[in-house]
């Protein structure tokens, strides 16, 4: 049995991993996979690294807290492409949308280390210094489930006149749409931000150099596996929603389709020399590594024949 843990269960970006397991496409292959309905960002990477944990569906950044410099853990594929990070602001804001001048003097939720350093690092990109502006971050408030389920923690800023705005997965911004307390600001994946945000990150499916090197089978299994799930999702977005039924709560399930639907045209399993550059820079300027690394040092590309199904 191979273990693979997602990082957020209901980010519509990492959700092929979850889809390519509960939809059967792993056992398709002939790989017994059993996705532990956890936080994987939590302690994903450090699982992989002490043999627990087989396949990671999360940042491609992620690994570097492991696995310093990328050395030892590989790329199999993207599970989406470009940076999947959005900015909700306040429903009642007169601010327009893509307006980067606007983000000086917001205060803006955010939760967890890395999306907090992407954060940072558009900011920084956008010409905010956050002293001499007056821009704050701030915590996510927090309820009993915060660290499994987050989706309203955007909301919840708002709401708690904690913040104006709110930075992470698209299902924050749904759940503040669905409310009407908050709207969509900046969605780097469609251009919006500073020049080259679309490429900060993406979301991948990242193994192991040891599992790569001692079952091959297997990684190629788990490459075609995603593929087939992007695929089946592009073509009917609604079989995501009886998985959000079994695994999430009631509000994020009947949310999930309309996300799949919305990002579906980015599923690609393709990993494209600019994606690994752009990676490169954000992870260099966020001190997760000394030094640029080799699109083949961070890709395991002999698979790459199979991302295109």
């Amino acid at each position: 049995m191979f273990r693979l843990v997602v990082a957020d269960l209901d980010s519509p970006s990492y959700f092929v991993a979850t889809a390519a397991v509960e939809l059967g496409f792993f056992k398709a292959e002939g790989v017994d996979v059993e996705l532990e309905p956890v936080f994987g960002a939590r302690n994903g990477p450090e699982r992989l690294r002490d043999g627990s944990l087989h396949f990671f569906a999360g940042p491609a950044y992620a690994a570097t807290r492991a696995f310093p410099g990328w050395s030892g853990a590989k790329l199999l594929c993207a599970l989406s492409q470009y940076s999947y990070w959005f900015m909700g602001i306040r429903a009642d804001s007169k601010v327009q949308r893509g307006d980067l001048n606007a983000l000086k003097g917001l205060r803006i939720s955010s939760s967890m280390e890395g999306p907090i350093l992407g954060l940072r690092y558009l900011l920084a990109q956008s010409g905010v210094e956050l002293e001499r502006d007056g821009t704050q971050i701030v915590p996510a408030p927090s309820r009993a489930n915060a660290e499994q389920w987050r989706g309203h923690s955007g909301a919840d800023a708002i709401t708690q006149g904690i913040a104006d705005a709110f930075w992470g997965n698209g299902m924050r911004v749904a759940i503040a749409e669905k409310l009407g307390v908050g709207k969509l600001y900046l969605d780097l994946r469609r251009g919006d931000g500073p020049p080259g945000a679309r490429w900060y990150n993406f979301a991948a499916l990242t193994t192991t150099e040891q599992l790569i090197s001692e079952r091959p089978d297997i990684a190629a299994s788990a490459v075609r596996a995603i593929v087939k799930a992007q695929q089946a999702l592009q073509a009917d977005p609604s079989l995501a929603t009886p998985i959000g039924e079994r695994l999430f709560p009631a509000e994020e399930a009947s949310l999930i389709a309309e996300l799949i639907a919305r990002d579906a045209p980015f599923y690609d399993a393709r990993i494209a020399p600019e994606a690994v550059d752009g990676l490169n820079r954000f992870a260099v300027a966020s001190g997760l590594v000394a030094a640029p690394v080799t699109y083949d040092q961070l890709v395991a590309s002999q698979f790459r024949e199979l991302w295109s199904g």
